[in-house]
């Protein structure tokens, strides 16, 4: 078995002024290039990522970090993203790293579990589930008045607080004016991918920058709702199929009806979601009148 890995030395150095001396650091996650840990000190706790330099595409991902670092600095001065979210940013002796505020939420799909089911039917889930599209919402209404896209809208970006907030993490792959790419983006998640950024994709080839525009975020919630909600996704393909075919078959534009597979009705929440899946970006709401609508 291969040994736990440990956080940069550098950047736990830096943040225990923002901690404290640490009382515990757990590894998040290791993959695709990049590593993540909570520390977890008196102060406060905070979200520690780092690029692993021993990965295939270490280089990418130490200047996706510092893609992400120049992204929060410029979101936080445009009063899209609250000052508190940044911690800090720096080198370490492989590579980059940065350090955000530790979130304590679930994963949308964790946290919509009981709403996937017949038991979800009662009075008491439709103003939560609707509190947590709103809020949401709210978050990419900032965004996108700034003029970014996220870019990356999906289950795993998105955490539910204990008092039925969304919160939006990972800004990565975020896409605003002006941007000076590090590293082109080329869609996210294959699954919450909108049919106009699945068609460039596959028209455009692979080191070439596309810009994602908000109302691609905006199909990426619906989707992400859909799939968290009913537990499939709004777009049908066999599994086996490559990226490039699974995205072939989303640019076509065709979803799912949401009302043959919902777990049980909640028609205004049902109209929201499919009207953000709607093919065509102009016809779909903006996150402002969302916010409005749930």
């Amino acid at each position: 078995m291969g040994t736990t890995p440990a956080p940069p030395g550098e950047a736990v150095a830096l943040l225990t002024g923002q901690t404290g001396e640490p009382t515990a650091i757990h590894v998040l996650s290791d993959r695709r290039g990049s590593r993540a840990w909570k520390l977890q000190g008196p102060k406060r706790a905070v979200a520690l990522k780092a690029n692993n330099p021993d990965g295939d595409n270490a280089r990418d991902k130490a200047a996706e970090m510092v893609q992400e670092d120049d992204h929060l600095c410029r979101l936080t001065a445009a009063g899209a993203l609250s000052p508190d979210y940044r911690v800090s940013a720096g080198t370490w002796e492989g590579g980059r790293w940065l350090a955000v505020n530790w979130i304590d939420g679930v994963p949308l799909w964790r946290a919509l579990a009981l709403a996937r089911g017949p038991e979800g039917d009662r009075a008491s889930v439709r103003p939560w589930l609707a509190g947590i599209a709103r809020t949401w919402t709210e978050q990419l209404a900032l965004m996108h008045a700034a003029g970014w896209a996220h870019a990356d809208v999906q289950p795993t970006n998105t955490l539910v607080t204990h008092d039925g907030h969304a919160a939006v993490i990972d800004y990565a792959l975020a896409c605003g004016p002006g941007d000076g790419r590090r590293v082109p983006y080329r869609g996210a998640l294959t699954h919450t991918t909108a049919p106009e950024l699945a068609t460039q994709i596959l028209d455009t080839p692979a080191d070439t920058h596309i810009q994602a525009q908000p109302s691609a975020d905006i199909w990426s919630l619906g989707a992400s709702l859909f799939w968290c909600w009913t537990g499939q996704r709004p777009v049908a393909y066999d599994d086996d199929l490559d990226r490039l075919q699974k995205l072939a078959v989303i640019a076509r534009g065709a979803t799912t009806a949401l009302r043959d597979v919902r777990p049980w009705p909640f028609p205004e929440f049902e109209d929201a979601v499919t009207a953000c899946l709607a093919p065509d970006p102009a016809d779909r709401p903006t996150a402002k009148e969302l916010t409005a609508a749930w």
